[in-house]
Parts: structure tokens; C-alpha cells; sequence
């Protein structure tokens, strides 16, 4: 655009403007760079009404031109409020108010986006306007309910009260939204207008009141809950209650006003879908003052969740941070164990196990005499927990035998590539050749050097482009990288001992020197082959004995196979303690190691 023009334009002089387009009138046609606004844009967004007048007198079509958002000039003069050019262009041409831009908001949504109550007013007016928002996720109560405008809110209800139940993308109404941004009156409006809107869940089940615990909105929660006290007893699809939720977020003065307004008993103890209570995510959370606070009302301190771990094996769980050691002295004191330490009957076990058994297990159950079930259930919790805990164990081994592989494998790398460009004997200063080169020690040097750092290399690249997920694949891919890593260290081994061979001196009386020194390295590389190839006969022929003890219990009738839930079920049915659904996970649960 010519700068004369857009300065004329930005002043609002309309005598400029006009002698400027009598001497060009294709002037007019300019528009601005980057965003394409044409001069009625320019006009409608500063509020030179007069200006707007004249340059729609000598060009009528541009009441409905479009930038490069798709905007029109009405857009531009709903968003700054210029109530006198939005009359203008409506007079003009009535049907701009239908225009949408390139996000699909109209000129009644960027008013209400920006609290043009106004502007808002005069085009609430039009009853078709509202019904275009209909089809629409966001209408333009949620973006004034949002920004807080609440005005324009009061404004959009008298119009269109429906609007209040009105679903975004995320399932939020505009309550949902006031409480999360803290909007107290407009909570109180909308409240108002329809106490049941309380009660209204997203797409993850959370409501009005959840969304104000979670961000802390002391004064949106005491609104809330004065109007609909049965919002509180509302659990998401995750099973959290109002004060999980608080938990979660770190809102201690939001717990606390909770604690103090409802009735704990009933909500404090209460299990997500994961069986975790507010307890155990606080500790999880590492959340010191609240796990005090929580523990100071009286909450269950050996609550077990789905994991079988009560609150005390989640500080274990983390035992390297100082916050989380901090609260164990304070859980003692309450009387907090491990799972484990939990005796066979208690309570505690027959609760938390029997709302989250799955399926038809759950169902055969509970369709047993009353005791044994209740000792069924317990034993089956029993072993679960065990085999819960061995598996984690197991993982965590696993992993940490990776992180070992590669370290090792890094620093092989590292030694044979420095070995490599500083080879024994050194280079000859006049060719830059090793000196060493043509005799036969330091040939078998290179061989082995260079075969030692490139399977370490590919190592490296195997474990850090593979991140299998299951145990299974895990152990495969160990398996092979241990075999690589193993031959790798054969490698550099032998490498050494060709490079020592072939700078020791080999004159008279010497050549015993490099013999011992051969041997020695053997000997040693052979005696640690040696006893882990005794460690990996015993792990195996504990597997052997396992998986025979296996198929002397199974001849009663039961597949061999136990690797099926319905095995491992089946197993557990019959009481045994021994059987198990992984030969590697149990061969090994006795010499506390695995070899692979």
C-alpha cells in the first residue's frame, strides 16, 4: 500500500484520502503486505467513521472485502468496538453479519471475544445469527465466558439461555470453563440461570467443580457447592474424586477447604480406578505438607492399590528422593506398613481387591460359600502381589543390564578407537606409516582392534534405536547384544595381548617373557568364562527342574501351558505357591539372579 495513502488512512484526514485517489483511483485497490487489509479495513479498525463513509460512497463492493484471514471490514470494527462503521456497514449490506473468517468466527464471536457489549447488544438482535452457532463446537458465550467478559455473558443468556448447556471439542460448557479461569460472578450467573449445570461432565467426566479444585478457585468451589453440594459425590471416568483432583494439581488450600466443608469420612479414603487414594498420589506427588494434613484427619494408612502397594511402598518406590524420606517417620507413627507385612486376613486386602477383580474371575468369586471366597480372594491377592513384585524386580534388572550394556560397550569403543589412530611402536615421522606394520603381531592387532570397535559401535546403535516394550522382547534383544558385547571384550583382549607381543623385546632370553604374559591374559579371560559357564549350567538346570515339576503337576488335567491367563488363574485356583506362568522369572527367583 502507498505510504501517503496509509498515512492519510491511519490520520483519518479524508481530504488527503481523496485528493490521493482523484490523482490514482486504483489507489483503492491496494491493500496492505501481510495481512491484505484493503483501506475500509484500515478505516473500521482505527474508527474513522467519516472515512469508512467516503470510501464506501466511491466503492460500494468493498463492504465486503476479505483479508488474508478471511475477514471483513465488520470483523475489524466488532473487535475494536467502532459501533458507528458496524451500523454503517450493515446498512450497506445487512447479509455481512453471516460472514465467516478463515477459523469460522463471525462478527458476533470476535465482539463477545473481546467484550464489545455494544456491539454484542445491537447483534443479538438478529435471532438467525445465534442459530448459525448451533452446529458449532465453540459458540460466543464460551469465548466471553472465557476472556470474562461478563457483561457480554449476561447478554448472551438473555438471547440464547440454551447456550449455557452448549458442548465444546473438549466437552466443556461454559460453567466448566469459569470455574477453570476463576470467573466467580459469571459461575454465578451461569448458576443462576440453572443450578443442574453443576452436575454437567466433559469428555473425562470432569465437572464444573473438579475443573475449580484442580486450579485452586477457593471462592468458584464455596459457589459451587452452596448451589449443588451433590457435585462433590461426582467421580470422573478415572474414578478421582474432588479430591484427587486437588491432590494431583498440588492445591493444598483447595484440599483443605474441601477437607473442612464435606463429609470426609465418605470421600477421603475413597479409590481412583488405579486403587490409589488421595494418600498414595500425594506421596507419589512428593507433596510433604499435604501427606501430613492427610494423615493428621485419620486417612487409611494401608489402603492397597491395584499394584498391591500401600502408601509406605510408594515412599519405597522413590527411595532416593529426601522429600519422599521425610514423611516415612510421620507414616510410621500412624502405624503404615508395607504390603507385604499386611497380615492374611486383613481387611485391607479383602476391600481394595474385590471392586477392581476383573471380569468373570470377579464373578466366580462371588458366587462361592462366603468364606471361601473371602480366603480365595486373599490368597489370589497374595500371590498376585508376589508375581507383581518379581515382575517388577525382574524389569528393573533388565533395564539396568541394559544401561550396563551400553556403558561398556561405549567405553570398548572409546579404547580400541584411541588404540587405533595410536598403534604400538608409533608412526614413522617421513611416511606417517606405523612403524610396526608389516610383522605379523601387530596384523593381529588391527584384526582384533578394529572387530572390537565396530561390534561395540553396532551394539550401541542396536540398544539405543530398539526400545522394545514387552519382557519378552527385551530379553531376546539382550541376549544378542550380551553374546556381541561379550565377543567384542574377546576382542580387545586378544588385541592387547597382540600389541604387548609385539613391543616386548624378543632377543635372546626374552621370548619366555611374552609367553607368561600371553598366558596370563588367557588364563584370566578363560578362568571368568569358566565360572560364569558353571553360573549358566546351574540357571539352567533350575529351569529344567522347574519346567519338570511343571508337567508332573499338569497331568491332572490342566494344559500344559501355563502361559495364558486362564493358566495362571487355574494354577492359582489350586493353591499352589510354586506355580507360575514365566520359567525364567521363577527358575531364577531362587539363586536371586538371571543369566542370559
Amino acid at each position: 500500500m502507498d505510504r501517503w495513502l496509509y498515512e492519510a488512512i491511519v490520520k483519518g484526514d479524508v481530504p488527503a484520502f481523496l485528493r490521493l485517489v482523484e490523482q490514482d483511483e486504483d489507489l483503492l485497490k491496494q491493500t496492505t503486505s501481510r495481512s491484505s487489509n484493503t483501506s475500509l479495513h484500515l478505516a473500521a479498525r482505527f474508527g474513522h467513521a467519516e472515512l469508512a463513509a467516503a470510501i464506501l460512497e466511491l466503492r460500494p463492493e468493498m463492504v465486503g472485502a476479505e483479508n488474508a484471514e478471511m475477514e471483513t471490514p465488520l470483523h475489524e470494527a466488532c473487535r475494536e468496538g467502532r459501533m458507528e462503521i458496524v451500523s454503517l456497514v450493515l446498512q450497506m449490506d445487512p447479509w455481512e453479519v453471516y460472514k465467516v473468517n478463515g477459523r469460522e468466527e463471525s462478527a458476533l464471536f470476535v465482539a463477545c471475544e473481546r467484550g464489545r457489549v455494544e456491539v454484542a447488544k445491537h447483534l443479538l438482535g438478529n435471532p438467525l445469527l445465534l442459530t448459525l452457532e448451533l452446529d458449532s463446537w465453540t459458540t460466543s458465550l464460551h469465548v466471553a465466558v472465557s476472556a470474562g467478559h461478563t457483561e457480554t455473558v449476561k447478554e448472551i443468556l438473555k438471547a440464547r439461555p440454551a447456550f449455557a448447556r452448549k458442548m465444546n471439542c473438549q466437552g466443556c460448557s461454559p460453567l466448566h470453563l469459569a470455574c477453570s479461569k476463576g470467573h466467580l460472578e459469571i459461575t454465578r450467573e451461569l448458576l443462576r440461570l440453572d443450578s443442574d449445570l453443576a452436575s454437567l461432565q466433559d469428555l473425562e467426566g470432569l465437572t464444573p467443580l473438579h475443573c475449580a479444585a484442580a486450579k485452586g478457585r477457593l471462592n468458584v468451589i464455596d459457589e459451587i457447592l452452596s448451589t449443588s453440594l451433590e457435585s462433590a459425590e461426582i467421580r470422573t471416568r478415572k474414578g478421582e474424586t474432588v479430591l484427587h483432583l486437588a491432590v494431583k494439581n498440588n492445591q493444598f488450600e483447595a484440599l483443605r477447604y474441601l477437607m473442612e466443608i464435606l463429609n470426609v469420612s465418605t470421600l477421603i479414603n475413597l479409590p481412583d480406578t488405579d486403587g490409589n487414594t488421595v494418600l498414595h498420589l500425594a506421596i507419589a506427588g512428593k507433596l510433604s505438607a499435604m501427606v501430613i494434613y492427610l494423615l493428621k484427619l485419620g486417612i487409611d494408612v494401608n489402603a492397597l492399590n491395584r499394584k498391591g502397594h500401600t502408601a509406605l511402598d510408594v515412599v519405597a518406590s522413590d527411595a532416593s528422593n529426601s522429600g519422599a524420606l521425610a514423611i516415612v517417620p510421620a507414616l510410621l507413627e500412624t502405624g503404615a506398613k508395607r504390603g507385604e507385612e499386611l497380615p492374611p486376613f486383613s481387611p485391607d486386602i479383602q476391600r481394595i481387591a474385590e471392586p477392581f477383580a476383573p471380569g468373570r474371575f470377579h464373578e466366580n468369586i462371588q458366587n462361592l460359600p462366603k468364606k471361601k471366597a473371602s480366603g480365595y480372594q486373599r490368597q489370589h491377592h497374595r500371590h498376585r502381589h508376589r508375581r507383581a513384585t518379581q515382575l517388577e524386580h525382574q524389569m528393573e534388572g533388565i533395564r539396568n543390564a541394559r544401561n550396563t550394556i551400553i556403558v561398556v560397550t561405549v567405553l570398548i569403543a572409546t579404547v580400541t578407537f584411541a588404540a587405533g589412530i595410536n598403534p604400538p611402536g608409533g608412526f614413522n615421522q617421513e611416511t606417517g606409516k606405523a612403524t610396526m606394520g608389516r610383522q605379523t603381531p601387530f596384523k593381529i592387532f588391527m584384526t582384533f582392534n578394529i572387530g572390537a570397535l565396530f561390534l561395540s559401535l553396532g551394539i550401541v546403535n542396536i540398544l539405543v534405536s530398539v526400545i522394545p516394550f514387552r519382557r519378552k522382547a527385551m530379553m531376546k534383544l539382550l541376549t544378542l547384544t550380551h553374546k556381541i558385547m561379550w565377543l567384542s571384550t574377546l576382542f580387545m583382549s586378544l588385541a592387547y595381548v597382540a600389541a604387548v607381543w609385539a613391543i616386548m623385546p624378543h632377543g635372546e632370553g626374552m621370548g619366555w617373557v611374552s609367553i607368561e604374559l600371553v598366558c596370563l591374559g588367557g588364563g584370566c579371560t578363560l578362568t571368568v568364562f569358566l565360572l560364569l559357564g558353571v553360573m549358566l549350567t546351574k540357571h539352567w538346570h533350575r529351569k529344567w527342574e522347574w519346567r519338570k515339576s511343571n508337567e508332573k503337576k499338569n497331568k491332572d488335567g490342566t494344559p500344559k501351558s501355563t502361559n495364558s491367563r486362564v493358566g495362571e488363574l487355574r494354577m492359582t485356583k489350586r493353591g499352589s505357591r510354586e506355580s507360575t506362568s514365566n520359567s525364567d522369572i521363577d527358575s531364577s527367583d531362587q539363586g536371586g539372579y538371571h543369566l542370559y
